[in-house]
């Protein structure tokens, strides 16, 4: 299935852009994050990565459709 996947903070960076189509493999969020961590291998390095699907952060088991909005949530600091 084709994603169109939101990617936010240093996640942007890795990802080379705001927005980033990918053809999954698979159907689960789990499935996404595996793919995306061979597709990216620097997001490994992330001390997390939330993914949240239609505005909600998702569980790995949580099944997608295309027609889901997707974004990835880096680690943030602050002050």
């Amino acid at each position: 299935m084709n994603l169109k996947i939101k990617a936010f903070g240093i996640s942007r960076d890795i990802l080379g852009g705001r927005e980033v189509h990918l053809m999954l493999n698979g159907t689960s969020v789990g499935d996404l994050r595996h793919q995306l961590y061979t597709t990216y291998p620097d997001l490994k390095k992330l001390n997390s990565l939330f993914i949240a699907i239609n505005l909600e952060y998702a569980a790995d088991e949580l099944v997608l459709t295309e027609k889901d909005e997707v974004a990835l949530i880096p680690p943030v600091s602050g002050g």
